[in-house]
């Protein structure tokens, strides 16, 4: 089998190695909607029953 290992160490000048670690000044996002999540609720679960019984009715009736 044939295996590609890379070197543990990386080797890099001072002047990458800088540009890598420096500090980056961010702002934060003002007047954006957040996302809202779908809430689970009893008419999610029965929906969920319902879909399930109209799928296994058709399943039985099917030829595979």
């Amino acid at each position: 089998m044939k295996q590609d290992v890379m070197p543990s160490i990386v080797r890099m000048d001072q002047e990458t190695l800088k540009k890598l670690t420096a500090e980056v000044k961010e702002t934060v996002a003002t007047g954006y909607a957040p996302v809202r999540k779908a809430r689970f609720t009893s008419i999610s679960l029965w929906n969920i029953n319902r879909n399930w019984k109209q799928t296994s009715r058709f399943a039985g009736k099917r030829a595979f």
